[in-house]
């Protein structure tokens, strides 16, 4: 297998992707973060001492996906056609999974800046809350779909 961020040299580089074509581009990723009943209760209710958790992470993860060629060596600048972030609450494990969506008419994929748009969504709900639960756990982070460029559409299968 060869790693097309390396060049002859071993040396890092940014992949040349001028001769690739441009596709509509899409990738859907997601994580959760896990937190105490009460916790969990007062993010839903949006009575947190900060303020409205889910709606401040939601901004922080559509800002990241904007943001990730910053965050990430290597990655190209896209110019992103569509971002979201939903939440799903989890009343029986008192958990919130964050699902991220990208779309993208480029010259390479999205599937980095949905892992970084769920990922910042996820630090953000942590930061917001942990003055009352340090205990949260983050976890699952994970590319569920992708569709367009060469490589074609990948559906995670769990």
């Amino acid at each position: 297998m060869t790693f097309n961020h390396f060049d002859e040299k071993g040396n890092a580089h940014m992949v040349d992707v001028s001769e690739k074509q441009i596709t509509s581009r899409r990738a859907v990723a997601s994580g959760s973060i896990y937190m105490k009943k009460e916790t969990f209760h007062r993010v839903l209710k949006g009575n947190m001492k900060k303020g409205d958790v889910l709606g401040v992470a939601r901004l922080a993860g559509i800002m990241a996906m904007k943001k990730t060629s910053d965050l990430i060596p290597l990655c190209h600048p896209l110019p992103i056609t569509n971002s979201s972030i939903e939440f799903i609450p989890h009343e029986d494990t008192y958990s919130f999974e964050v699902v991220a969506t990208c779309k993208v008419d480029g010259k390479t994929g999205v599937e980095m800046e949905a892992l970084t748009g769920v990922s910042l969504a996820l630090l953000t709900v942590y930061d917001m809350c942990k003055a009352m639960d340090k205990e949260m756990k983050i976890s699952n982070i994970l590319l569920k779909e992708k569709e367009g460029g060469k490589s074609g559409s990948f559906q995670r299968k769990d």
